[in-house]
Protein backbone atom coordinates (compact mmCIF):
# COMPACT_ATOMS: atom_id res chain seq x y z
CA UNK A 1 0.00 0.00 0.00
CA UNK A 2 1.27 3.20 -0.93
CA UNK A 3 1.53 5.89 1.79
CA UNK A 4 -0.31 9.24 1.62
CA UNK A 5 1.23 12.56 0.88
CA UNK A 6 0.78 13.65 4.90
CA UNK A 7 2.36 10.03 5.45
CA UNK A 8 5.34 11.02 3.94
CA UNK A 9 7.86 12.85 5.66
CA UNK A 10 7.49 16.86 5.81
CA UNK A 11 10.95 17.32 3.64
CA UNK A 12 9.22 14.98 0.81
CA UNK A 13 6.04 16.10 0.23
CA UNK A 14 5.98 18.88 -2.45
CA UNK A 15 3.87 21.62 -0.53
CA UNK A 16 6.61 21.79 1.89
CA UNK A 17 9.45 21.56 -0.33
CA UNK A 18 7.89 24.30 -1.99
CA UNK A 19 7.68 26.56 0.96
CA UNK A 20 10.71 25.75 2.19
CA UNK A 21 12.91 25.96 -1.89
CA UNK A 22 10.29 27.61 -4.13
CA UNK A 23 8.56 26.61 -6.97
CA UNK A 24 11.82 26.69 -9.45
CA UNK A 25 13.76 23.97 -7.03
CA UNK A 26 10.18 21.15 -7.69
CA UNK A 27 10.50 18.30 -10.13
CA UNK A 28 7.40 18.75 -12.61
CA UNK A 29 6.32 15.68 -11.27
CA UNK A 30 6.16 17.49 -7.44
CA UNK A 31 4.29 20.20 -9.13
CA UNK A 32 1.75 18.41 -11.01
CA UNK A 33 1.34 16.40 -7.43
CA UNK A 34 0.44 19.97 -6.07
CA UNK A 35 -1.95 20.58 -8.64
CA UNK A 36 -3.37 17.62 -8.41
CA UNK A 37 -3.91 17.17 -4.55
CA UNK A 38 -4.97 14.01 -3.62
CA UNK A 39 -4.27 10.70 -5.43
CA UNK A 40 -6.59 7.89 -5.31
CA UNK A 41 -6.21 4.25 -3.59
CA UNK A 42 -3.24 2.85 -3.53
CA UNK A 43 -1.44 5.82 -5.32
CA UNK A 44 -0.47 9.02 -3.91
CA UNK A 45 -0.75 12.04 -6.21
CA UNK A 46 3.34 12.22 -6.65
CA UNK A 47 2.53 8.25 -8.05
CA UNK A 48 -0.39 9.91 -10.37
CA UNK A 49 1.75 12.70 -11.26
CA UNK A 50 4.14 10.14 -12.53
CA UNK A 51 1.86 7.87 -14.40
CA UNK A 52 0.48 11.35 -16.54
CA UNK A 53 4.45 12.06 -17.37
CA UNK A 54 5.52 8.68 -18.52
CA UNK A 55 3.12 9.17 -21.18
CA UNK A 56 4.49 11.85 -22.69
CA UNK A 57 8.08 10.67 -21.41
CA UNK A 58 8.75 13.34 -18.82
CA UNK A 59 7.66 16.26 -21.42
CA UNK A 60 5.15 19.09 -19.82
CA UNK A 61 4.69 20.63 -23.12
CA UNK A 62 3.96 17.62 -24.55
CA UNK A 63 1.28 17.17 -21.61
CA UNK A 64 0.05 20.43 -22.34
CA UNK A 65 -1.10 19.24 -25.70
CA UNK A 66 -3.04 16.07 -24.12
CA UNK A 67 -6.67 16.61 -24.70
CA UNK A 68 -8.40 17.29 -21.41
CA UNK A 69 -10.53 14.09 -21.61
CA UNK A 70 -7.76 11.95 -22.30
CA UNK A 71 -6.22 13.46 -18.73
CA UNK A 72 -9.53 13.05 -16.82
CA UNK A 73 -8.77 8.81 -17.77
CA UNK A 74 -5.84 8.84 -15.96
CA UNK A 75 -6.91 6.65 -12.78
CA UNK A 76 -6.25 9.14 -9.91
CA UNK A 77 -7.43 12.33 -11.82
CA UNK A 78 -10.83 12.47 -13.33
CA UNK A 79 -12.81 15.43 -14.63
CA UNK A 80 -12.09 18.24 -12.27
CA UNK A 81 -8.50 17.53 -11.96
CA UNK A 82 -8.32 17.42 -15.39
CA UNK A 83 -9.69 20.30 -16.14
CA UNK A 84 -7.45 22.33 -12.87
CA UNK A 85 -4.45 20.49 -14.80
CA UNK A 86 -5.42 21.94 -18.38
CA UNK A 87 -6.24 25.48 -16.93
CA UNK A 88 -2.81 25.48 -15.32
CA UNK A 89 -1.13 24.34 -18.42
CA UNK A 90 -2.66 27.30 -20.51
CA UNK A 91 -2.32 30.21 -17.98
CA UNK A 92 1.91 28.81 -18.35
CA UNK A 93 0.96 28.83 -22.02
CA UNK A 94 -0.74 32.33 -22.35
CA UNK A 95 2.11 33.36 -19.82
CA UNK A 96 4.89 32.47 -22.48
CA UNK A 97 2.56 34.16 -24.99
CA UNK A 98 2.78 37.03 -23.25
CA UNK A 99 6.54 37.06 -22.59
CA UNK A 100 7.17 37.24 -26.25
CA UNK A 101 6.27 40.67 -27.78
CA UNK A 102 4.84 41.08 -30.72
CA UNK A 103 6.42 42.35 -33.70
CA UNK A 104 5.50 45.65 -34.76
CA UNK A 105 5.50 45.05 -38.23
CA UNK A 106 5.01 41.94 -40.34
CA UNK A 107 7.56 42.00 -42.57
CA UNK A 108 7.62 38.28 -43.93
CA UNK A 109 6.47 34.92 -42.60
CA UNK A 110 9.15 34.70 -40.21
CA UNK A 111 7.34 37.16 -38.13
CA UNK A 112 4.38 35.29 -38.68
CA UNK A 113 6.14 31.73 -37.20
CA UNK A 114 7.41 33.89 -34.56
CA UNK A 115 4.10 35.54 -33.58
CA UNK A 116 2.34 32.29 -33.33
CA UNK A 117 4.44 29.28 -32.50
CA UNK A 118 3.98 29.35 -28.61
CA UNK A 119 -0.03 30.26 -29.27
CA UNK A 120 -0.21 27.08 -31.79
CA UNK A 121 2.65 24.57 -31.91
CA UNK A 122 1.47 22.49 -29.04
CA UNK A 123 -2.41 22.35 -29.98
CA UNK A 124 -4.16 19.19 -30.03
CA UNK A 125 -6.59 20.66 -33.34
CA UNK A 126 -6.50 23.09 -35.89
CA UNK A 127 -6.93 26.71 -35.23
CA UNK A 128 -7.41 28.91 -38.31
CA UNK A 129 -6.92 32.72 -37.70
CA UNK A 130 -7.00 35.76 -39.69
CA UNK A 131 -4.17 38.28 -38.91
CA UNK A 132 -5.42 41.56 -39.79
CA UNK A 133 -3.11 44.33 -41.00
CA UNK A 134 -2.45 47.94 -40.96
CA UNK A 135 -1.94 49.61 -44.29
CA UNK A 136 1.80 49.84 -43.15
CA UNK A 137 1.44 45.93 -42.28
CA UNK A 138 0.97 46.58 -38.62
CA UNK A 139 -0.70 44.10 -36.13
CA UNK A 140 -4.53 45.04 -36.02
CA UNK A 141 -5.94 41.87 -34.79
CA UNK A 142 -5.37 38.40 -34.44
CA UNK A 143 -9.18 36.66 -35.27
CA UNK A 144 -9.61 33.33 -34.52
CA UNK A 145 -12.39 32.00 -36.81
CA UNK A 146 -12.29 28.40 -36.94
CA UNK A 147 -11.27 25.38 -34.03
CA UNK A 148 -11.34 22.02 -35.23
CA UNK A 149 -10.62 20.08 -38.64
CA UNK A 150 -9.68 22.60 -41.30
CA UNK A 151 -11.73 21.93 -44.59
CA UNK A 152 -13.04 24.08 -47.15
CA UNK A 153 -16.39 23.81 -45.77
CA UNK A 154 -15.68 25.15 -42.50
CA UNK A 155 -13.39 28.25 -43.30
CA UNK A 156 -16.28 29.95 -45.53
CA UNK A 157 -14.51 33.43 -46.76
CA UNK A 158 -18.02 35.29 -45.43
CA UNK A 159 -16.87 34.72 -42.04
CA UNK A 160 -13.12 35.09 -42.85
CA UNK A 161 -13.36 38.50 -44.36
CA UNK A 162 -16.25 39.87 -42.37
CA UNK A 163 -13.80 39.63 -39.34
CA UNK A 164 -11.52 41.21 -41.58
CA UNK A 165 -13.37 44.52 -42.69
CA UNK A 166 -14.94 44.72 -39.18
CA UNK A 167 -11.19 45.77 -38.18
CA UNK A 168 -10.69 47.89 -41.18
CA UNK A 169 -7.94 46.01 -42.70
CA UNK A 170 -5.96 46.78 -45.48
CA UNK A 171 -5.05 42.78 -45.83
CA UNK A 172 -4.99 39.58 -43.79
CA UNK A 173 -2.78 36.62 -43.92
CA UNK A 174 -4.67 33.88 -42.98
CA UNK A 175 -2.66 30.86 -39.77
CA UNK A 176 -3.25 27.71 -39.09
CA UNK A 177 -1.42 24.97 -37.37
CA UNK A 178 -0.63 21.10 -38.18
CA UNK A 179 -1.32 19.17 -35.02
CA UNK A 180 0.97 16.11 -36.72
CA UNK A 181 3.93 18.62 -36.35
CA UNK A 182 4.31 18.78 -40.31
CA UNK A 183 3.26 21.76 -41.66
CA UNK A 184 3.23 20.35 -45.80
CA UNK A 185 -0.21 22.30 -47.03
CA UNK A 186 -2.70 19.46 -47.73
CA UNK A 187 -5.13 19.54 -50.72
CA UNK A 188 -7.82 21.20 -48.43
CA UNK A 189 -5.24 23.93 -47.44
CA UNK A 190 -4.39 24.82 -50.93
CA UNK A 191 -8.83 24.66 -51.92
CA UNK A 192 -9.34 27.23 -49.02
CA UNK A 193 -6.64 29.45 -49.55
CA UNK A 194 -7.87 29.53 -53.34
CA UNK A 195 -11.51 30.40 -52.14
CA UNK A 196 -9.93 33.15 -50.21
CA UNK A 197 -7.49 34.54 -52.40
CA UNK A 198 -10.05 34.96 -55.19
CA UNK A 199 -12.88 36.09 -52.44
CA UNK A 200 -10.05 39.04 -51.58
CA UNK A 201 -9.65 39.92 -54.98
CA UNK A 202 -13.25 40.85 -55.09
CA UNK A 203 -13.34 42.61 -51.73
CA UNK A 204 -10.66 44.40 -51.75
CA UNK A 205 -9.06 42.85 -48.66
CA UNK A 206 -5.59 41.15 -50.18
CA UNK A 207 -4.31 37.67 -49.15
CA UNK A 208 -0.80 38.21 -48.47
CA UNK A 209 0.11 34.89 -47.38
CA UNK A 210 -0.88 31.97 -45.71
CA UNK A 211 1.19 30.39 -43.33
CA UNK A 212 1.06 27.23 -41.84
CA UNK A 213 2.30 26.32 -38.04
CA UNK A 214 3.96 22.66 -37.62
CA UNK A 215 5.76 22.26 -34.53
CA UNK A 216 8.67 24.62 -34.98
CA UNK A 217 8.24 24.71 -38.33
CA UNK A 218 6.28 26.17 -40.91
CA UNK A 219 5.66 26.73 -44.64
CA UNK A 220 4.51 30.30 -46.25
CA UNK A 221 2.21 30.14 -49.50
CA UNK A 222 3.93 33.13 -50.42
CA UNK A 223 7.54 31.97 -50.45
CA UNK A 224 6.64 28.67 -51.75
CA UNK A 225 4.75 30.64 -54.94
CA UNK A 226 1.67 28.69 -54.11
CA UNK A 227 -0.50 31.98 -53.67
Amino acid sequence: MSLRLSEHPAHDRPRERFWAVGAPALTGQELLAILLGTGCAGRDALAVAGDLLSRTEGSIRRLAGRPCGELARVPGVGRAKAARLAAALELGRRASVEAEPPPERIRGPADVQRYYELRLRDLAVEEFHVLALGSQSQILADLLITRGILNSSLVHPREVFRAAIAEAAAGIIVVHNHPSGDPTPSADDRAVTRQLVDAGRLLDVPVYDHVIVGGERYVSFAEAGLL
